[in-house]
């Protein structure tokens, strides 16, 4: 989709040549002696149309206003929340007509937040999955919104905040096109395909590792969980050079479960084909990497992407079996539906030779964590509070929120296991908590964060299919590091607990 942002008042866009015209109105609108501005206090005055969150009015072929299809939307006191709400509903609207080309004008001034809202639900709305989809032998299938005007009267001041909507809806796409995919149409060996066509953008290098070089570094964890499935494991290893290679990267880690079977442990037969979502955190990152290209922030990212299957194959793990991470520590597997903190530990091990600024995990990993925040807020645990309050404020900006959870010490009494050094379940009791702190025995060199995305990643139901969660989060902390120094090590400014609030977490019947 392409995007462009212009000064533009009413009008203005009453003479434009678009086939569709939204016009987003708040509370206090003053009309001026244009024909849109007649339209919208006749509208007002009449009742049928008002300023409120998600009130609209479609006219067509309004008397001396050029673009035959206009919907009014109302945007409330114009805060970005207002406008994702109207714009939303504003969308639904012109998705049903012909029309491939939409203006978009703030009938008032507005601000960053509000304009990045409105390119980001426009760029949401627009969006259709068609990879497996044979062409349509017929036109019933009204076309996909390609063009895209933004007028708003102050846009000169607006060209940064727009240029950062566009680069984050663009890394959202392509989060949601590979987790949308099929699992054989999205295979370990797909998805470093995918990282490497990344590598041909500016600034962007790719390795990829095989099973013979995961061997090589001990990847123990990882390899089980690769073994019951025929395709083969890929260790993806993606780079993103912004400043001087003296300065130490963020590492992102995405889980890269391209199909999750449960394994042995194996999942109920309902819903499994969900499932298919369940590398949505590597989806993630290469949407991140995609965002990256496009704003070139002065900054060092690595993104370490550990793929494979979790497959009930002969010669799959099973439930009792000890395995060797890279770090040494041995793990029983009490249940092998709960791989993928097994393929992040090692991936969080190889992050330690970045002498990293921070590490942050991203990983579809827990059903307790749908139960404790549902499909509303992602769970973050933190080993340091910098970070936790840096991820905060960057998901409340880019309307893409997280909440803090906890991480007492106490929680870790639940993973110890008479034949390992721990297991990798710890039952049902506040089971996102104690994944995380499976998770946190391999962070003791770098600053951490963990993002549980199990119930923000995707939708079920009718709407069923990827939501592109967290790439909006992680680019917009990732702009607010950008020409900072980086903050102390870990052993200096962590902490081992999370943030007072501690939501209920039940257990879903997602493991990871």
């Amino acid at each position: 989709m392409d995007f462009e942002l212009q000064p533009l008042r009413l009008a203005d866009a009453a003479t434009g040549k678009a086939p569709a015209l939204v016009v987003l109105v708040a509370d206090g609108f003053v009309p001026g002696d244009d024909a849109l501005s007649a339209l919208i206090a006749r509208a007002l005055g009449s009742g049928d149309f008002k300023t409120e969150a998600g009130a609209q009015l479609f006219v067509y072929g309004a008397a001396d206003i050029a673009p035959p299809r206009v919907v009014l939307a109302g945007i409330g006191d114009g805060s970005a929340a207002r406008v994702r709400k109207a714009v939303a509903a504003a969308m639904g609207a012109v998705r049903g007509s012909p029309a491939k080309a939409l203006t978009l004008c703030f009938a008032q001034p507005t601000d960053a937040a509000a304009l990045r809202a409105a390119v980001l639900t426009v760029a949401d709305a627009s969006y259709v999955y068609r990879a497996t989809k044979s062409k349509p032998k017929d036109k019933k299938e009204p076309p996909r919104v390609a063009r895209v005007l933004i007028g708003a009267p102050d846009a000169g001041a607006l060209r940064e905040p727009m240029q950062q909507a566009v680069g984050v809806a663009r890394g959202v796409e392509l989060a949601r096109e590979w987790a949308n995919r099929p699992a054989n149409h999205a295979t370990p060996a797909m998805l470093a395909d995918a990282a490497r066509q990344l590598a041909k953008l500016p600034r962007i290098a790719c390795d990829v590792l095989g099973p013979k070089e995961v061997g090589r570094l001990g990847m123990g964890a990882f390899q089980a969980v690769a073994q019951g499935s025929r395709q083969e494991l890929r260790f993806i290893v993606l780079r993103y050079d912004g400043a001087p290679k003296s300065e130490a990267p963020v590492v992102l880690v995405g889980k890269g479960i391209t199909f999750d079977t449960g394994g042995i442990s194996i999942k109920p037969a309902p819903e499994m084909d969900e499932m298919k979502f369940d590398m949505s955190g590597a989806a993630s990152v290469l949407g991140v990497f995609r965002a990256l290209a496009e704003l070139k922030p002065a900054l060092n990212v690595v993104g370490l992407i550990p793929a494979c299957e979790n497959m009930p194959d002969g010669a799959a793990i099973k439930p009792g079996d000890v395995v060797t991470s890279m770090n040494g520590q041995t793990i029983e597997i009490l249940n092998t539906d709960a791989e993928g903190r097994l393929v992040l530990c090692d991936a969080l091990t190889y992050a330690e030779r970045y002498q990293p600024r921070a590490v942050i995990d991203i990983a579809t990993l827990t059903g307790a964590c749908v139960i404790a925040l549902g499909g509303v807020r992602s769970g973050l645990f933190a080993s340091d509070d910098a970070l936790a309050q840096a991820l905060q404020a960057a998901g409340e900006q880019a309307l893409d929120p997280c909440w803090r959870m906890p991480l007492d010490e106490e929680y870790s009494e639940a993973l110890k296991s008479n034949f390992a050094d721990v297991a990798n379940v710890g039952g049902r009791p506040a089971g996102a908590v104690t994944a995380a702190k499976f998770l946190q025995r391999f962070t003791e060199k770098f600053n951490w964060a963990h993002l549980d995305i199990a119930g923000t990643a995707w939708k079920g139901g009718t709407a069923k299919g990827a939501t592109g969660r967290p790439v909006g989060l992680l680019v917009h902390y990732l702009l607010g590091q950008a020409g900072q120094p980086a903050p102390a090590r870990a052993g200096t400014a962590r902490r081992a607990a999370g943030a007072a609030a501690k939501p209920r977490a039940g257990a879903g019947r997602r493991q990871g």
